[in-house]
């Protein structure tokens, strides 16, 4: 014979507990299934949002420039054209040591050896060799960009093939940008949120676009003027940019 209810009214009591939640679990499975079952064949509605562009820019002083200086020689024979090419090399080199360049702030960048033709009654005859040769030449101090253009060409230098203005660590000026291209994008958020009579809750997502710390044009010279006498080189001023886009969702 089992308990009557008034002989153990405790497990009567846990029984019904059990009996309820079993109840109660069972319901919300069923709403579950009901719900999936209604959203069949639906998309998903998609987060309100609005995405947009933003820009920063940061004007800075370039801090770092670069010269190209070039050699070109012509002869009848490559050793010989190579032994002259190299020693006006040597004194270039050794006459930008001495305004304080270091060693390893100059590189060659070209080294070219090449036929001359001459062409006779429709023949093809090797009149001679070329040997060209490019130096590129980091100027740190911009003070003496003019008097490298000169000496260099005062030493041998036949060509110069320009120079270019450029800041050698921008990562401090490019966080700024970023930090006003963010600012730019919140406030034209900001101002169609409030065209559009929304608010902006929080941002969805943020991405940089690449960009690159633009130079201004490269100055060019005739050999003969810059050995003649030092240029005056202006270096003027450089943008650093950042542009960013930012989804902002809204309510």
């Amino acid at each position: 014979m089992f308990p009557s209810y008034k002989e153990n009214p405790v497990a009567n009591a846990a029984a019904t507990s059990v009996l309820v939640l079993l109840a109660i679990f069972l319901a919300l499975g069923s709403f579950k299934t009901y719900r999936e079952a209604k959203e069949v064949g639906h998309v998903a509605r998609d987060r309100d949002t609005i995405t947009i562009a933003g820009n920063g820019k940061v004007a800075s002083k370039p801090d770092l420039a670069v010269v190209n200086l070039g050699l070109y020689s012509e002869g009848k024979e490559v050793p010989v054209i190579q032994d002259e090419n190299s020693r006006k090399v040597n004194a270039i080199i050794a006459s930008l040591k001495q305004l304080g360049i270091a060693e390893e702030d100059m590189q060659t960048s070209n080294y070219n050896i090449s036929p001359k033709y001459d062409y006779t009654d429709g023949a093809q005859t090797v009149a001679g060799y070329t040997v060209s040769q490019n130096l590129s030449v980091k100027v740190r101090d911009l003070t003496k960009v003019g008097t490298v253009l000169s000496q260099a060409g005062t030493v041998g230098a036949n060509q110069v093939n320009g120079v270019n203005f450029s800041i050698d660590d921008p990562s401090d000026l490019k966080i700024q940008a970023r930090a006003k291209a963010i600012e730019d994008a919140r406030k034209k958020a900001d101002e169609l949120a409030k065209a559009m009579g929304v608010s902006i809750t929080r941002v969805v997502t943020f991405t940089e676009n690449s960009s690159n710390v633009p130079t201004p044009p490269i100055y060019t010279f005739r050999a003969e003027d810059v050995a003649a006498q030092a240029p005056d080189i202006k270096p003027g001023s450089l943008d650093v940019e950042a542009d960013i886009t930012v989804t902002f969702e809204i309510r």
